[in-house]
């Protein structure tokens, strides 16, 4: 089944009603369709996207819902919702198709803002035709569906030695509070009872991190994802308690599964180990509290992964970064624990999903390179690690900084009893530059994140 996926940028002014003139408002959004646009059709899409008005918002993370029925309801309409000078406003409006002014009709959009239920401003916004069109034109993907919901039943086939993952990472927006959910079920190599565990983590901004543990406990092998001590993880749902822990959360994904990893290792368990994320973005709702912190999370956004395996590295790196625009970074980088593999240097799987399109074009491209050439790299370290890499037309430079007051440092066994120790920072900063070669190295995209980069060192 294929879907619809496409950016589109408008331009216009806005008039706020507590003001007398204009500002300028520009959105530049991405717009993704679960079917092949049809003309004919209602067709419903998603927006994500960045919303610009002079002076007030620029707010990266605004999302929202477009209808597309240009000949069934003889309209495309947009909401949009985004944050403002601390509000959280809606644009609704749409462009009003007509068949004796078709190109006016589909490129100029009347909206008005609204708080809750209460009008605070109106604008128009135009489809610059010269400049636009191009861009538009050439954005537009059909990409094969695929549910996230497939990938969150337990993978486990009753075989001893092997290992589990359901983890969740978030950004509350307004506090900055980095969460972390990590749920596990192992089977020990020993063939004794398979047990669910886990933990949950609070990253405040400023502050000491704290968790708390849940488990172990016998695994009850759920059909829909994770349920043990009290603590669940399904599609779209997430709760528990642990300690003072307690957390109900919603997920709303956003675009589709991303494979870290090369899709075939996830689907046969060929590899030591393979990740994949079901929700490569997500935005949360809900509750999460902690001794006396209470947040309220509105579109937080962060993404829900799954790990499956006969445990961890020898040595590994991680790093999940939100981007903003529906741009996202996965990096997982490993030494493996078998003899003679784990003198070789560290294989980096790099996924960057920008504008819609994923790079490099296979997960193996990083690791591998060509025949073993052109093969990114890790230097591994603390509180700083990198990433580099480059294919024939592009390279990256990825540097992730870990402050140590804002990692905590966790203990537990894999399914050979080993110890490991993983260094986790959901606050974590990092620094990404994006080159392309146009007769020489030129800057394509950067990215600074402060203390929004969720990251993880870790070692047996």
């Amino acid at each position: 089944m294929r879907g619809t996926a496409f950016t589109e940028t408008m331009l216009g002014t806005v008039r706020l009603d507590a003001e007398t003139r204009e500002r300028r408002i520009r959105l530049d959004l991405r717009a993704e369709a679960e079917a092949v646009l049809r003309p004919h059709r209602t067709t419903p899409a998603r927006l994500t996207g960045r919303v610009r008005i002079s002076g007030f918002a620029d707010d990266p993370r605004a999302d929202g819902d477009l209808e597309v029925s240009p000949l069934a309801r003889r309209r495309i309409r947009y909401q949009l919702a985004f944050t403002a000078d601390g509000r959280r406003l809606t644009l609704d409006g749409w462009k009003s198709v007509a068949a004796r002014r078709p190109v006016e009709s589909m490129t100029v959009l009347p909206f008005t803002l609204y708080e809750g239920d209460a009008r605070v401003g109106e604008g128009v916004l135009r489809f610059p035709l010269a400049t636009g069109l191009a861009p538009f034109l050439l954005s537009f993907r059909f990409p094969r569906r695929e549910s996230g919901a497939e990938h969150f039943p337990p993978r486990w086939n009753g075989a001893p030695g092997r290992t589990e993952v359901w983890y969740t990472t978030l950004t509350d927006p307004a506090s900055g509070t980095g969460v972390w959910l990590h749920h596990e079920v192992t089977a020990p190599a020993d063939g004794s009872e398979p047990f669910a565990h886990g933990w949950v983590a609070a990253f405040p901004r400023e502050g000491v991190v704290r968790h708390a543990r849940f488990g172990p406990v016998p695994w009850t092998r759920p059909t829909d994802g994770f349920a043990g001590d009290n603590v669940t993880a399904t599609p779209g749902q997430l709760a528990g308690s642990a300690d003072d822990f307690h957390w109900k959360l919603t997920e709303r994904p956003q675009g589709t599964p991303l494979f870290t990893f090369p899709r075939w290792s996830w689907r046969r368990p060929l590899l030591p180990a393979a990740q994949m994320l079901p929700a490569a973005r997500a935005t949360y709702e809900g509750e999460f509290t902690y001794g006396e912190q209470a947040l309220t999370l509105r579109g937080a956004p962060g993404a829900s992964a799954r790990i499956y395996g006969h445990g961890n590295a020898h040595r590994w790196t991680w790093l999940h970064a939100e981007l903003g625009g529906g741009d996202v970074l996965e990096i997982v980088a490993a030494v493996s624990t078998r003899p003679g593999l784990r003198r070789l240097p560290p294989l980096v799987f790099l996924r960057l999903r920008r504008r819609g399109r994923t790079w490099p074009r296979r997960a193996e491209r990083s690791a591998i390179g060509w025949l073993g050439l052109g093969r990114f790299r890790a230097a591994f370290g603390l509180p700083r690690w990198t990433v580099t890499g480059r294919t024939a037309l592009r390279r990256i430079r990825v540097e992730v900084h870990q402050p140590a007051e804002r990692t905590l440092t966790l203990e537990y066994r894999d399914p050979d009893g080993a110890r490991a120790v993983c260094r986790n920072s959901e606050s974590a900063d990092a620094h990404i530059v994006l080159e392309r070669w146009w007769g020489r190295w030129r800057p394509e995209a950067s990215w600074l994140l402060d203390g929004t980069a969720h990251a993880e060192a870790g070692e047996r």
